[in-house]
């Protein structure tokens, strides 16, 4: 009897987990296809590139509103009712880009598809907590699921491509991840949750979560998303028009330099779960941002530089995002586990608008030099570095982790 409970606990505990990464996987394939959709859209409604950057800026808008609004949801309904509703508001909005056919049409579905991923990420994300042991297996498993957004980052683009290439609207993007989201909803429905146990009699509500704001460890950790996810975002949204003139004699590399940064970073995100699970973290996250900060600041030395520099700065980014997000959601008990995951997503989807769009503003004021944009990149790296040295020098954390992970976990 004893084995067959085991054999059932670990069963579900690996459902829940592929559910999870499945997720993330299947939310990634349409939010970093953007990139691509948005060249087609230009040409087919005569757009500029302000009006086009909607599509980009309107979902993750969404995202950061409903993290912050919406992610107590997940403490306050449950992670399983959380995740179902999260995941039938996209699966509907997602089918829906088959009835029509304006740019009105598209950026309100891909808003209303935000508010979705804002929803069941905030569940998944606090499902992770429950699943855990231990900070250090919450760490390890944060970068596991980032792994497979990351590949998500990979088939999604390469969906489009390969549709625009056979002549098929990108728009089977979405019928192709509502589809495969059908399948995470009775995933979602069979599954059985880990129970998380509430540990205050404080209302799960909106000014709950406003009120953690105000929290230093909920505060650094989100500021530290903000800075990091600003960086990457320099890589997938300006990187192209940085090396667009490039004709040197690492043109394969140029030509291949944005699926270069994702695979580098997916692989990394796997490595990064063993590396995080054998070295302090503090120490992983110093290194890591230091290296990228050098790949920004040594890639202004030349054109050759720039295209091999900023595609690997992927490798050292692997670690970091999914880190912060760990780290960041431990610093709590697991009652509250949804909503500092919708506070720290909030500072994440708003360092992915505002940052790409504060280098587009930095880069016009020199006559579109896209060179001077990541020169703000580059001290919003330098940042980083020093918020993450001083976090390994003084630990401000340390005593916090160890008291919920003896509470907690």
């Amino acid at each position: 009897m004893i084995n067959q409970d085991i054999h059932k606990n670990t069963y579900n505990q690996r459902n829940i987990k592929w559910l999870t990464y499945l997720m993330f996987m299947m939310f990634a394939m349409t939010t970093d296809a953007v990139g691509v959709i948005i060249p087609e859209v230009m040409g087919k409604f005569n757009l500029s590139m302000t009006a086009a950057g909607l599509l980009h800026y309107g979902p993750m808008t969404a995202i950061a509103l409903a993290g912050i609004f919406l992610g107590f949801l997940a403490d306050k309904l449950g992670r399983k009712k959380t995740i179902v509703i999260g995941l039938t508001i996209f699966v509907i909005s997602s089918y829906l880009f088959l009835i029509g056919n304006t740019f009105g049409f598209f950026l309100l579905l891909l808003i209303i598809s935000g508010v979705a991923i804002g929803i069941f990420k905030t569940g998944a994300l606090a499902l992770i907590g429950d699943m855990s042991r231990s900070t250090n297996e919450h760490t390890s498993t944060m970068n596991i699921v980032e792994g497979f957004f990351g590949v998500g980052a990979i088939i999604g683009p390469f969906l489009v491509s390969y549709f625009l290439s056979q002549n098929v609207d990108w728009k089977w993007l979405y019928i192709v991840a509502a589809t495969l989201c059908v399948v995470l909803i009775i995933m979602a429905l069979l599954a059985k949750y880990p129970e998380t146990k509430k540990t205050t009699e404080e209302p799960i509500n909106v000014k709950r979560t406003l009120k953690m704001v105000k929290d230093p460890y909920a505060l650094g950790f989100s500021m530290g998303a903000f800075l990091y996810v600003s960086i990457e975002a320099a890589i997938y949204v300006w990187m192209p028009t940085l090396i667009a003139d490039y004709d040197g004699s690492f043109m394969f590399i140029a030509i291949y330099a944005l699926p270069i940064f994702f695979i580098l970073r997916a692989g990394g995100r796997f490595f990064g779960a063993w590396l995080l699970a054998n070295l302090n973290w503090t120490v992983v996250l110093t290194i890591s941002s230091l290296l990228i900060f050098l790949c920004y600041a040594f890639s202004f030395l030349n054109d050759t530089a720039t295209v091999i520099l900023l595609p690997l700065s992927g490798l050292f980014m692997s670690v970091i995002y999914p880190t912060i997000n760990s780290k960041g959601i431990s610093c709590f008990p697991k009652s509250s586990h949804g909503s500092v995951a919708g506070i720290i997503l909030f500072f994440t989807s708003a360092g992915a608008a505002i940052g790409p769009l504060l280098m587009g503003v930095i880069s016009d004021l020199f006559d579109s030099q896209a060179k001077y944009g990541f020169i703000f990149a580059t001290v919003l790296a330098g940042l980083l570095f020093i918020g993450f040295l001083l976090n390994m020098i003084f630990k401000p954390t340390k005593k916090r982790l160890e008291l919920l992970n003896k509470s907690e976990y």
